[in-house]
This record gives structure tokens, sequence and C-alpha cells, in this order.
């Protein structure tokens, strides 16, 4: 008799803590005290509360009441409207007929999802032996409550999931920024110093990953056709890399949150995929749009850097950079940073995250925010003309001209009918906006090179300061 007592008291035990759980208006963790929303759109605020209870969202900025009814399965899902970027902290409540959730401290700015492998995860603080230039600087003028970071961890599932458990927005300080992402951090900051607004970045990478962990199953339809490399539910996971897994986890529940764009900065895991990568990135960035459903917001990536690869991979490492490229083509309202002249011999982590995070803000503040007098896009190759052993280049976006900063300019080669390369020798005459080459092996120059190797620091800008773009002729 004892024995039925009890256990009648502990099913009626949970079927309170269930009746009561349910009864509150719960939201995902990232709806939590200092977050910042994007402004000046409508954004989704979504949870789970009773079925059939109606749940009222209060914004203190306008005094606004939202309503709305929680589902069959719990799920409610409203949009509310934010004003104009503020520095003033708001509050927003949550409440159904039970009980209430106020969130505080809330900011209203610029939101930036930043993405990728290790360069986009490397943090302030750097890596074992790898630092980050300048990172005590950075971190003394890294106090700033107009900057909120938002860090997702590391989590793998075969399906797709809800929520991130744990994780709250954080203010910019020396705690907070040394482990924060060096490149999203700065750009963050870039963007802050120029639009004069409160931003936020949502931090959610892993180092080593394939652009395939961070993409949907039906994103990869057209490249996994008849295998079994896709994960199935209940499956044991032993890598960050197999096709999805992060996505699942570091993406899917975010999905809906306002946000203005995108930095993704990742490509090395792919190297021997150059074929490929293009696709991949084109699939899983229009697949993030879609699920987004807020149009086509801006994505602006980083062209992996130099760095001595194993001598089987050498010549894929060019061929990836070109892919990247070829990406900007296919994606729209995307760009693409150039890193050839940043690289770094002996570590696939280049220290200077400081020029990378720049060269991005140039494109979101020239292109997406309309910033007059900034120029955003490297010099890249127009044309050419072969005059007997003499080649003469033009370039797009070099308006003004091109520069080695009085230094010898490197890594051009020439080759003949052959395709045997060999370097050349680049001048910029006077007042001319090209540049000349000659190799004193290659009479009847064919084919033309820069900086397609592996690794190799280019060194010719615009005279704003951007390095002209890898690139070659003999396209085969």
């Amino acid at each position: 008799m004892s024995k039925i007592i009890i256990t009648l008291f502990l099913l009626f035990s949970g079927s309170l803590w269930f009746i009561k759980c349910t009864a509150t208006p719960v939201l995902p963790d990232f709806f939590s005290d200092g977050m910042l929303l994007q402004q000046n759109t409508d954004v989704k605020i979504w949870g789970k509360a009773a079925p059939g209870n109606k749940v009222n969202i209060h914004t203190s900025w306008n005094q606004q009441l939202y309503e709305t009814t929680a589902n069959a399965d719990g799920k409610f899902t409203i949009k509310i409207k934010t004003p104009a970027a503020s520095y003033t902290p708001y509050f927003i409540t949550v409440s159904d007929k039970d009980s209430t959730v106020q969130i505080n401290n809330i900011l209203v700015g610029e939101v930036w999802l930043c993405s990728g492998q290790s360069n986009m995860v490397m943090p302030v603080k750097g890596f074992v032996n790898q630092p980050v230039f300048k990172a005590d600087e950075i971190l003394l003028d890294s106090k700033n409550d107009a900057i909120r970071i938002l860090r997702i961890p590391i989590s793998k599932e075969p399906t797709p999931q809800e929520n991130i458990k744990g994780i709250k927005w954080e203010t910019a300080s020396p705690l907070s920024v040394k482990e924060t992402s060096a490149v999203a951090y700065l750009y963050a900051k870039q963007l802050h110093k120029m639009l004069g607004v409160p931003v936020g970045i949502i931090v959610s990478a892993v180092g080593g990953t394939k652009i395939q962990a961070w993409m949907s199953i039906p994103s990869l339809a057209d490249f996994y056709k008849n295998t079994d490399l896709l994960p199935t539910e209940g499956q044991v996971l032993t890598t960050n890399n197999t096709p999805t897994v992060l996505f699942n986890t570091m993406i899917h529940p975010l999905i809906g949150y306002g946000i203005r764009g995108m930095i993704w900065y990742q490509g090395e895991a792919n190297r021997l995929e150059y074929k490929i990568y293009d696709s991949l990135m084109y699939q899983m960035i229009n697949d993030w749009r879609n699920s987004w459903g807020i149009g086509e917001w801006p994505v602006y990536y980083v062209q992996i850097a130099p760095w001595k690869y194993n001598s089987s991979e050498s010549d894929a490492i060019p061929r990836l950079r070109e892919a990247q490229e070829k990406a900007m083509a296919l994606i729209p309202h995307s760009g693409m940073v150039c890193t050839i002249d940043i690289g770094n011999e002996y570590s696939v982590h280049p220290p200077d995250k400081l020029a990378v995070a720049k060269r991005l803000s140039l494109w979101a503040l020239g292109k997406t925010y309309q910033v007059e007098g900034l120029n955003y896009k490297s010099p890249a190759y127009q044309t050419h003309v072969i005059k007997n052993d003499t080649v003469i280049l033009k370039f797009n976006n070099a308006e003004n001209g091109l520069s080695s900063f009085d230094k010898p300019i490197t890594a051009f080669e020439l080759a003949g009918a052959d395709g045997k390369f060999y370097p050349a020798t680049a001048q910029i005459p006077n007042k001319s906006k090209t540049i000349r080459l000659v190799a004193a092996h290659v009479k009847k120059p064919v084919y033309i090179r820069y900086a397609f190797k592996d690794f190799i620091n280019g060194n010719i800008y615009n005279t704003e300061g951007l390095p002209l773009l890898p690139f070659r002729t003999d396209l085969n």
C-alpha cells in the first residue's frame, strides 16, 4: 500500500512540475538580459507556453502590447517593431495568465552573425603560441557597453535543435573580449565607431570544420544523392565534420533572430574540394537566407590567407581561393576580402586580424550602409595585351592607380605556350594605371599568374591600400 501511495505522489508531483513548466513562458536562452536587437525592423520573439494560453509581449520603447496564442504544441511566435538605434536600455516582458518573464538592459542597433572555422574562432588572446597582433592594445580599449557579444558554444547533433542552453549576451570588456573572435569583435568595433550605434555580434564558429557541417540537409541534396553520409536521429557523432551537425545545433536555433547580415571566414578545411566549393557556399547562404525569411541580407567573407601547406595539397590552395572569388558572382549582395598580403608561412592563423576586420568593415560600411568615400573592392585583373616579350596588364577597382609602396613588385609569373611558369619582372610605368611584365626565360608570353601559390605574399595594392586579388589566365 505504501508503495502505491509513493508512486501516486511521484506521478502527481511530476504532473504539477509539467503544468508549472509548461504554464510559464519559456524563451530560448539567447533572449537574455543584455541582448541587442536589430534596429528599424520587425524582429521575431518566440518561445513556449501552455497550449492555448494567450501570450502578451510588452515593449518598453513604445509601450506597445502584442498578443498571440500558444499553439497545440505550446509554441508561440510574434513579430515586434524595433525603433531606431539607441543607447537607452529597454526591456521586454513576456507573460501569460500564470507568470511573466522580463528581459532587461536591451539595446537596439546593428546585429551581425559571424561564422566559419578557426580563423573566425581565433580569440583576441590568441591560440597557444599563436598571438593576435596588438592584443594588449585591443583589450585596453575594449570596455564598451554598446558592443554586445553572444558566443555560441561548440556542440553537434544529428537533427536540428530548438535552443542553445546556457548562453547569454555579454557587454564588451577585457574579460569577454579576450575570449571572443578577434575578427568579429574588431569588425563590430569598427562599425560602432563609424555608424555611432550599438553593435551586436553572434559568434558561431568551430575550428577545423568543413562548410558541409554548417549546411542543412536540404541544402546538401545536390551533393549527397544516393549516399548514407548524412546523419540520422540517434546517431553517435565522433566528428564536427559530419554534414549538417553544426548547422543543427549552432545555426538552426538562431534562425529568425533579427540580423543585418553575416561575415564568414572558412575554407581551409575544404581545400581539396575547390571544384565544388563555390556551389556549396552558394547553397548554404541561399538556404540560410530563405530560412531567416528577411530577404537577401549581405554576406561578406574572407579569402583564405597564404600558408605553406603540404606539398601534395599546395596546388589546391590557389584554386580554392579562385573558387571563393567565383562565389561572389553566384551570391547576390556578397563581397570578399583578400588577404594575399598578410599570410604567415608558419601558421595557418595569420596574426593580423585587424586588417581582416577592417577590410570586412569596408564592405559593410561602403556597400550595406552606403557610407560615401569608401572604396571596399580589391583591384582585380581586367585584361592584358602582349607586345613582343612584354605583357601590359589593366585592372578593375584601381581608379587612382596601383602601388607597391616603394617595394620591388613580386609574385608575378609568365609562361609561354608550353605552360612552364617563370618569375616575371614587374613595373608600374610613371602615371600609368597598368603593370608591365617581362620574364627573361619567356620570349613569347602566353599565360600570366599573380600570387597563384599556397604561400606567397602579394604586394600590389590600389592607392586605398587594398591588395590585388590573385589570378591566372591559364584557366584549366
